[in-house]
């Protein structure tokens, strides 16, 4: 099946995983929410998130962590299928992910519709 999008998706090597840049990623509160809801509920797809932002913000929320390494993303039909890259992010920064989970608790609740998933 082709892929929805004309150019393929990027995922770094875990090799290439920069710390400066997973953290720049998740300084943005739309991001970090993300990464939470993935951590509570891997396998999202990118529609069921809320719209409180344009399509192409939440697009380019999703580029970010997937250009950073925290997500994988695949195509199913006509879905983008989202999961958080946590073993790798652990082999590679080990404890970093459960202390991002671990604070952002009392900041960010999931901002994934429950009904869509």
């Amino acid at each position: 099946m082709a892929s929805r999008t004309a150019s393929p998706l990027i995922h770094p090597d875990m090799d290439d995983f920069d710390l400066f840049k997973v953290m720049s990623a998740l300084t943005d509160e739309t991001r970090l929410a993300i990464v939470v809801a993935l951590a509570a509920s891997p396998g999202l797809a990118c529609s069921v998130f809320k719209k409180d932002v344009t399509a192409s913000v939440l697009t380019r929320h999703f580029r970010v962590l997937r250009e950073a390494g925290l997500i994988h993303q695949h195509d199913v039909g006509t879905r983008r299928i989202n999961t958080l890259r946590k073993e790798e992010l652990d082999q590679r920064f080990p404890g970093l992910l459960d202390l991002v989970l671990k604070e952002s608790a009392a900041r960010v609740t999931p901002r994934a519709n429950a009904d869509s998933a």
